[in-house]
């Protein structure tokens, strides 16, 4: 991807940001939704919108479906803010990276739960003092 094409979609992903926040009034939008990523084509005629969403109670079908119906708009009024030759055709697509990362976060948290309930209090640490010059170094005089 190049530099030119990575701005372009960092400002169409802040721009739809914005426009969910403030101007699109329907229902299956409004819960917490985020703009991940904004992948568009070599030719900037087609742009993928990665959407993602907090909570699991959001059928990501009718999420989908929310911002199919809302492309027009969102692409009528991306035209209006930006100064874009032409607007890129807009396709969403979830984006359940976010979802997978707290999955995997609290994988990782009940494993570490687990080692530490194994490890217990009974195993405690021994602190080696070292030699009598207080490095760690022991004076191996066996009989010499």
């Amino acid at each position: 991807m190049s530099r030119r094409s990575e701005r372009t979609g960092k400002l169409i992903q802040r721009e739809i940001s914005t426009l969910l926040e403030r101007e699109v009034n329907d229902p299956r939008l409004s819960k917490l939704v985020s703009v991940t990523e904004v992948a568009l084509s070599p030719d900037f005629m087609h742009a993928k919108v990665y959407v993602s969403t907090l909570g699991s109670e959001v059928n990501k079908e009718d999420l989908l479906a929310g911002f199919n119906k809302a492309s027009g708009f969102l692409r009528k009024e991306l035209a209006a803010h930006l100064r874009l030759r032409q607007m890129p055709e807009l396709s969403f697509h979830y984006d359940d990276s976010i979802e997978r990362g707290a999955k995997l976060l609290k994988l990782m948290s009940e494993l570490s739960t687990q080692k530490n309930e194994k490890t217990g209090s009974g195993n405690r640490l021994r602190t080696d003092k070292g030699g009598k010059d207080g490095t760690n170094k022991r004076s191996h005089n066996r009989g010499r």
